[in-house]
């Protein structure tokens, strides 16, 4: 599948979601095993972004990569989990 079609699907797959989905009131009840949950999927991500990293098909990698950052992301959003994404010395220069 050519990256662009692979943009496509992604793209296509999340807008339908975003359309369709509904909002739980009063939903937010995390507990560590739905964060272990949650985080077994981010390491299986990442694994898939190994792999697919280590046979030269390196737009599967990345789209893996990215979602498993997005998980995280969305953990630390709900207060889940701490941590802090690494940041180059540059761009730590250039923020003081």
């Amino acid at each position: 599948m050519s990256l662009e079609k692979l943009v496509a699907k992604y793209i296509g797959s999340t807008e339908r979601v975003l359309r369709n989905m509904e909002t739980v009131e009063d939903s937010i009840n995390i507990d560590g095993q739905s964060i272990g949950k949650v985080v077994e999927y981010v390491k299986a991500y990442l694994e898939d972004a190994k792999y697919y990293r280590d046979r030269k098909k390196f737009e599967v990698s990345l789209a893996s990569v990215a979602y498993c950052e997005g998980l995280l992301d969305a953990l630390k959003l709900l207060g889940a989990v701490k941590f802090e994404w690494p940041v180059k010395k540059k761009e730590r220069k250039r923020e003081k």
